[in-house]
């Protein structure tokens, strides 16, 4: 692990960007306004970032359009090795983007390299498919004409990142729309800004031309992005985050009926079949659930154990938790830095305290930490009840709340009741379970035997009120294309 000291951190801090990214330029907020960047980790002010209003949105958008056409005719080949240059270029500035997002996000070093690793991977998967958008010629079946389609770019984006991966929610949507020939305004999180400058800084180094990628940080979302949603122009939405903010974005986005891609909630399953290897779920579990502290919409909410091994699976469970080290990410051994903010925290808290309030059994953690800085124990909690809202609501913070199933029947019935489906994760040894629970589970994506299933060449997404369209994959830069039919009449 790199060290690092308190020097380091400012010098770094001193070299980011914090002014709006607009048609290649980067200029102060149009009203003057910034807002504060601060390390949850001591609650401490980092920097201050330029705050984007509804006019400044405006200019990016503008810049976006003006580029369009230009940046659509540009050569696959030359977009595909700019992609390439930015992930050569992330990938040797990794120390740097793996310190930035630990300051303003809080995640462990090692954490935040292999964000950086994972994240870097979205740029060089795409630079590979900007070279591969192909359509189909076919003859019709009344042999009069041939039938053509054509992949085009959709057009001018809007992405929305949230603050829990800076870098990767970053590239896993910029990516694509470069490889397809979209332009963009991208609007990062209010939390995490820092790490979206410094990477428009090093897409502009790596040769993107000017207007084709805009920044615009601001502390107020919804009047800041509801006017571009508004905008005819605009003709591609992309959002990262809860499903009530989605859902608003949704019905704004109907109006001018835009292509849209949702990743929204989750509130993932955990099963442990009665035939699992429980040391191997064990060691599942602890990836799928203090992965970024427990703050990803991937991480596993409930957990299922079969009653045959719920005792050992708990307290196997509880002692690996208890040997996790909470502090301050740049702090060598720290596996567990904090929760974004106070309220997330205190969130966590109450969750748990519901939860035991219902007769729940703490085996370990369950507790603030005190201050500076906003950390929570890790925690496993046993026999929760069905109505506890830990068992229904997404929890983003270090908590595993285990609860009993005698049946598979019963294991997908309690998977499937919510109306999210965004991520499962299942431990069996049974190969014909194995074949079935993909038809049976209610879910997007599924990781059998494994914690950690996200990967830039698979598609990401989930059904139901987690979201609509795929990140990653094949299928990640359809998502920033339309099809064009043409008929082509014989004579």
């Amino acid at each position: 692990m790199m060290i690092v000291s308190s020097a380091d951190e400012r010098k770094l801090i001193d070299s980011i960007p914090v002014n709006l990214h607009i048609g290649g330029e980067w200029r102060p907020a149009s009203g003057g306004k910034t807002f504060s960047v601060d390390d949850p980790s001591t609650g401490e002010h980092l920097v201050d970032v330029a705050d984007a209003d509804a006019a400044d949105a405006a200019a990016a958008l503008d810049a976006a359009v003006a580029a369009q056409d230009s940046w659509a005719a540009t050569p696959p080949r030359e977009r595909s090795d700019i992609l390439r240059r930015a992930f050569d270029a992330v990938t040797a500035r990794a120390d740097e983007f793996a310190l930035l997002m630990t300051l303003e996000m809080g995640k462990s070093l090692v954490e935040s390299r292999g964000e950086v690793a994972y994240g870097a991977e979205f740029l060089r998967w795409f630079s590979e498919q900007a070279v591969r958008i192909d359509g189909r010629y076919t003859t019709a079946p009344d042999g009069k004409s041939r039938l053509v389609t054509v992949k085009k770019p959709v057009g001018p984006c809007l992405l929305i990142t949230p603050w829990n991966f800076p870098l990767a929610m970053a590239t896993r949507k910029i990516g694509p729309a470069l490889a397809a020939g979209c332009t963009m305004v991208v609007k990062p999180a209010s939390a995490t800004p820092l790490t979206t400058l410094l990477f428009a800084q090093v897409l502009q180094e790596a040769g993107v031309p000017d207007g084709v990628v805009n920044v615009i940080p601001t502390s107020s979302a919804g009047s800041t992005t509801g006017p571009l949603i508004a905008d005819s122009r605009l003709r591609k939405l992309s959002f990262t985050g809860s499903t009530p903010v989605g859902q608003t974005l949704l019905a704004q986005a109907s109006d001018n009926v835009l292509r849209t891609s949702m990743e929204l909630g989750g509130n993932a399953p955990f099963l442990v079949f009665a035939d699992a290897d429980v040391d191997a779920a064990v060691q599942g579990a602890v990836a799928a659930k203090l992965r970024n502290i427990g703050e990803a919409c991937t991480s596993a909410n409930r957990f299922y154990v079969h009653e045959d091994v719920a005792d050992e699976f708990s307290r196997k469970l509880g002692e690996a938790f208890a040997a996790k080290r909470v502090g301050r990410g740049t702090e060598a051994g720290v596996d567990l830095g904090p929760l974004i903010d106070d309220d997330a925290r205190h969130r966590v808290a109450a969750l748990v305290d519901d939860a035991v309030s219902r007769g729940a059994t703490v085996v370990v953690g369950g507790s603030v930490i005190d201050g500076p800085g906003y950390f929570f124990e890790p925690t496993v909690v046993t026999d929760v009840p069905a109505d506890a809202r830990v068992m229904s609501e997404e929890i983003f913070g270090p908590v595993a709340p285990i609860a009993r199933f005698s049946t598979e029947g019963e294991a997908i019935e309690l998977a499937n009741s919510t109306p999210f489906g965004l991520i499962a994760y299942a431990y069996t040894t049974d190969h014909d379970r194995i074949l079935r629970l993909p038809n049976r589970l209610e879910t997007g994506m599924l990781g059998i035997n494994s914690g950690v299933i996200s990967n830039p060449a698979a598609p990401f997404g989930g059904v139901k009120q987690s979201g609509l369209g795929r990140e990653g994959g094949y299928e990640g830069i359809e998502e920033y294309l339309e099809t064009v039919y043409v008929n082509i009449a014989l004579t």
